[in-house]
């Protein structure tokens, strides 16, 4: 093989990868894969726009003073992903600081990040972050030039369908079925006139690269469905040496009933699986499924500490699309909470990818009346 064209190849499969993560990062409010930070509390570790590969919690092993990790905060910035070190580890939960802070997180009005608020650790190699310069930059220019872009279609066509991470869903979606359509009025064009160099290049625009781009917009929509109303949420609250009628207000040493609501957030139905993720907590029933258009509640209890003081509890909130049975999903969950989302994903994108190729076909679309081949022959060519 052609050391240059193998050379080409890995370097664009690495920029896919690269933008897919991105991508799937943007759409599901997750750092995954490469994040970056917006200000400067990190400096100068990390400036603001400077990028960092975001290992994810469940593969970056225990998390040790030292270490750079992106937690949700509870009042930091009112709430949101940040990206601080680890300086301290009490019993409550992590003690965090930007490198560029005089003072600790929680020496302002930040509590102890519990495990479960920890979402990614920053990649370090000998003690240092591996740092990609500028790398948000970069991104930040192309989401306002998206987000631009959706603004101004939205206005136009008079609807609001094409804003948010939805909207850029759709616009990529129609991307793909433009670079279609035009690729194969180029080929067809070019049918009866073509040399072998031609050939060549109008093969790295094929029904598959489109077909493949369609399903992983189409996958990232379907996790981002799951994901994003997903994930921790926190209940703040004061044990007091007095009852209150306020409900973040304890007695201390007694516990209190919170109702948390899930929604399924659309049509289809949805199960939810609650679990605490501090020790101050429970949470009844752990499981629920949610019919499409509905809501169910769970009850969380709180237990205030013997001590007063502001405390803070949080849970956990699993969601899946009631595409599989319920009894697979709770199966798949207790060997990875990931695992359900993996495999209704890999349901749904083969299941499209055979859908399309159905319809739209494996080869080139020549809008003459020469007749295709069947829909197993085409197949029987896709896999050589």
């Amino acid at each position: 093989m052609n050391p240059t064209r193998l050379l080409t190849g890995l370097l664009t499969i690495i920029a896919v990868l690269i933008a897919v993560s991105i991508l799937a990062g943007a759409v599901l409010g997750q750092p995954i894969g490469i994040s970056y930070v917006e200000t400067g509390s990190m400096s100068p570790t990390l400036e603001p726009g400077d990028g960092f590969i975001a290992v994810p919690t469940a593969v970056a092993g225990p998390i040790e003073p030292g270490d750079v990790i992106v937690f949700d905060a509870v009042n930091i910035h009112d709430g949101g992903l940040v990206t601080h070190r680890v300086v301290g580890e009490t019993e409550s939960g992590y003690i965090t600081r930007g490198d560029a802070n005089p003072v600790t997180d929680q020496d302002g009005e930040e509590p102890p990040v519990d495990p479960g608020r920890v979402e990614a650790t920053a990649l370090q190699v000998g003690g240092d972050v591996v740092v990609i310069p500028g790398f948000g930059t970069v991104v930040s220019g192309a989401s306002g030039l998206i987000e631009s872009l959706q603004q101004f279609l939205a206005s136009t066509l008079g609807t609001r369908a094409l804003l948010g991470t939805q909207g850029a869903a759709y616009l990529v979606f129609g991307f793909g079925v433009v670079t279609y359509v035009l690729a194969s009025l180029a080929e067809t064009a070019g049918s009866r006139r073509r040399d072998r160099r031609t050939s060549r290049w109008s093969g790295y625009v094929t029904p598959q690269t489109v077909i493949g781009a369609m399903a992983v917009v189409l996958i990232l929509a379907v996790t981002a469905s799951m994901v994003v109303p997903a994930g921790v949420h926190t209940f703040q609250f004061v044990s007091s040496e007095v009852a209150s009628g306020n409900p973040s207000v304890i007695q201390q040493g007694t516990a209190s009933n919170v109702t948390y609501v899930v929604p399924s957030n659309g049509p289809i139905p949805v199960v939810g699986v609650i679990e605490p993720a501090s020790s101050g907590v429970s949470v009844s029933p752990q499981t629920v499924t949610v019919p499409g258009g509905e809501t169910a509640n769970v009850t969380v209890t709180i237990q205030a500490p013997p001590e007063t003081g502001v405390y803070t509890e949080s849970i956990r909130e699993h969601r899946y699309l009631a595409l599989l049975p319920t009894g697979v999903i709770l199966t798949l969950y207790a060997v990875h909470p990931w695992l359900p989302i993996v495999v209704t994903d890999v349901l749904l994108g083969v299941g499209f990818i055979v859908v399309a190729v159905a319809l739209i076909g494996i080869d080139p679309i020549r809008l003459d009346r020469r007749r295709r081949a069947p829909l197993r022959v085409r197949i029987r060519r896709w896999f050589k």
